[in-house]
C-alpha cells in the first residue's frame, strides 16, 4: 500500500470518451483518483461554446483540464479561461499523434522543439495560479529517446514545470495511426523510471499499458503516481481498487447495479435538457466486463442506443436485463 501523500493515480484524456458524463461515472468509482478532460484546443477554448466544453460537475474534483496547442499566448489566455471554471490542474498534451494536432503543430509534434514547449508552459503558469503539468511521449520518430526525452524534460523543467506525465511509448508521426500509436511503438518503463533518477526533484507520473492497479504499484516504485487509460474506459470496475490500494480509504461497499442505479438517475436529471446525455450508455458498457451476463447487457445498451428510447429507459432495460439473468440463475 502507498503512504505517500503526493503519489497520484488518475484517469488519462481520451478523446470522446473523458467528457464530463464519463468522467460523473468514474467518480462513482474512485473518490481520489483525478480525472482529466478530453483534450480541448486552446482556440476553442478561447472561441467556442465555454460551458459546453469546460462545464463540469462539482462532484468531478479532482478534475483537470487538458489544452492543446502551441501558441503560447492562446495558450495562456486558454488557461485563464479554464482556471475561472475552477479546475483543480490544467495540462499541456505533448503526446496526441493524430494528423489533426500534426497539422496545428502541436500534441507530439512537439517533443522535437523543447524551448517552445518550455515558452508555452512559462506562459500558462503566469496567467493562472492552477498547476500546469505536462503529458508527453518518449518521444517521436528517430530520435534517440535516451538523449532527447532528458533534453526535453531539463529544457521544461528549467521553466517551471515540476509534473510530467510520460506515456511509456514513442509517437510514430509518420506510418502509423492514432490507433497504431497506442499498441505498435514498444513501452520502456525502464526509460520512464531512469528520468525519476536522473531529475529525482521532478514529478514523474507513468502513463502507458498498464492494465491492473497491483501491477501499475509495481512498475511505478520510486515513481510519483500512475495515469490508466484505455483499461479504466473498458473495465472501469478497476477504479473502485484505488482509493483502498493507494489512499488508504476502506475498501469499495457498493454493488455494480448500485452504481447503474446512480447513473439512470442521474440521466432521468439531464436527458430532457441535454442531448449530450446520450453519451453515458457508451461509456457505462464495460462496468460488468469479466462478470455473468456483460456481454448480454452490452448487447442491451447497443440495442436501445438504436432505439427511439431515452438514454435512462435504455439503460433500465439493461439493468433489468442483467437483474432477471441473476434471478433466473439463482
Amino acid at each position: 500500500m502507498k503512504q505517500n501523500q503526493e503519489f497520484t493515480v488518475s484517469v488519462a484524456p481520451m478523446m470522446d470518451w473523458t467528457d464530463r458524463h464519463c468522467r460523473w461515472f468514474h467518480r462513482r468509482l474512485s473518490r481520489h483518483a483525478r480525472l482529466y478532460t478530453e483534450m480541448v484546443v486552446a482556440d476553442a477554448v478561447i472561441h467556442g461554446s465555454r460551458d459546453r466544453l469546460l462545464g463540469f460537475d462539482d462532484s468531478e474534483h479532482p478534475v483537470a483540464l487538458q489544452i492543446g496547442g502551441s501558441d503560447s499566448s492562446k495558450l495562456a489566455r486558454a488557461t485563464e479561461i479554464g482556471a475561472s471554471y475552477g479546475y483543480d490542474e490544467i495540462n499541456i498534451n505533448i503526446g496526441c499523434p493524430s494528423d489533426r494536432v500534426q497539422s496545428g503543430a502541436f500534441g507530439a509534434c512537439l517533443m522535437n522543439d523543447a524551448p517552445l514547449v518550455a515558452d508555452c508552459y512559462r506562459a500558462m503558469a503566469d496567467a493562472s495560479d492552477v498547476p500546469v503539468t505536462v503529458k508527453c511521449r518518449l518521444g517521436v520518430d528517430d530520435q534517440d529517446v535516451a538523449t532527447t526525452l532528458p533534453h526535453f524534460i531539463e529544457t521544461v523543467a528549467a521553466a517551471g514545470c515540476k509534473h510530467f506525465i510520460i506515456h511509456a511509448r514513442k509517437a510514430w508521426l509518420q506510418g502509423l495511426s492514432p490507433k497504431e500509436n497506442r499498441d505498435v511503438p514498444p513501452l520502456d518503463y525502464d526509460l520512464v523510471r531512469d528520468m525519476k533518477a536522473r531529475f529525482p526533484k521532478l514529478e514523474i507520473v507513468l502513463n502507458g499499458g498498464l492494465t491492473e492497479i497491483d501491477d501499475a504499484l509495481n512498475q511505478t516504485q520510486g515513481l510519483d503516481g500512475f495515469m490508466l487509460g484505455r483499461a479504466a474506459y473498458h473495465n472501469p470496475w478497476i477504479l473502485t481498487q484505488i482509493d483502498s490500494a493507494v489512499y488508504s480509504a476502506p475498501a469499495f461497499a457498493r454493488s455494480r447495479d448500485d452504481i447503474v442505479h446512480d447513473v439512470i438517475a442521474y440521466t432521468q436529471s439531464r436527458e430532457d435538457t441535454d442531448p449530450s446525455t446520450k453519451a453515458i450508455i457508451r461509456h457505462i458498457m464495460g462496468i460488468y466486463a469479466g462478470q455473468p451476463g456483460a456481454r448480454l447487457f452490452r448487447r442491451r445498451l447497443s440495442e436501445g442506443l438504436s432505439q427511439k428510447l431515452l438514454p435512462s429507459q435504455v439503460i433500465e432495460n439493461a439493468l433489468h436485463t442483467m437483474q432477471s439473468r441473476k434471478a433466473d440463475a439463482a
